[in-house]
């Protein structure tokens, strides 16, 4: 695992900038396909509408719902069970949208959850609309931020032209049809918890669109 954080480290710093990571990232999860994708200066100023301490206890408060279900249900998996929890990357896994850095800061609540759940034998996916030209560093962000990653799924060039929330909901399938059972999805946006194929949704603040 060394090596390979190593390598996913060098990979990421040679294949994109910080602030192409940001970039590329701040369109690719729009909350519908209709919304012109943002330049990160445009994200930014979304962001500067939505104050930073009011967003992670808005955040704060949707997790301290989800950390007590997940206690049960992990509680009440069946013998042989493979449970699995479905996270969405910008403004959910990541704080994104708040200022320029990489790695990006976890967003503490939902990191906090997240570790209840891998600690307790829970696998975890992310399912993003970021292209697949950022994989690497998406990977090496949200490892070295502490999530431990089962699976990231990125659009490639074809999921482009998609529906978002369609892709979204077809990753969620083929986690799925890989033995897990998807106990929670959390994300910030309609598309990232439209589809069904998870037991229970949490649906972050996004502000009517203000954060990515």
């Amino acid at each position: 695992m060394t090596h390979r954080r190593a390598w996913l480290r060098n990979a990421s710093v040679t294949t994109v900038s910080a602030a192409a990571l940001v970039a590329l990232a701040a369109p690719a999860d729009a909350a519908a396909d209709t919304v012109p994708a943002r330049t990160p200066v445009a994200a930014t100023a979304a962001a500067a509408d939505v104050d930073y301490a009011t967003w992670q206890q808005d955040c704060r408060a949707v997790m301290d719902q989800a950390l007590p279900y997940l206690k049960q249900r992990i509680a009440a998996a069946t013998p042989g069970e493979k449970q699995a929890v479905v996270l969405d990357v910008d403004n959910t896994a990541l704080e994104t949208d708040f200022g320029f850095s990489f790695p990006q800061p976890a967003n503490k609540p939902v990191l906090d959850v997240a570790r209840y759940a891998q600690e307790h034998g829970v696998s975890l996916f992310f399912v993003t609309a970021r292209p697949g030209i950022i994989s690497l560093p998406t990977e090496y962000n949200l490892e070295h931020d502490g999530y431990e990653v089962s699976g990231l799924y990125v659009r490639g060039l074809f999921d482009l032209f998609k529906n978002v929330g369609a892709y979204k909901a077809a990753q969620r399938v083929s986690i799925e049809n890989k033995g897990y059972t998807i106990i929670a999805n959390i994300g910030n946006s309609a598309t990232d918890l439209s589809g069904g194929h998870a037991e229970k949704t949490f649906k972050l603040p996004d502000y009517d669109g203000q954060l990515s």
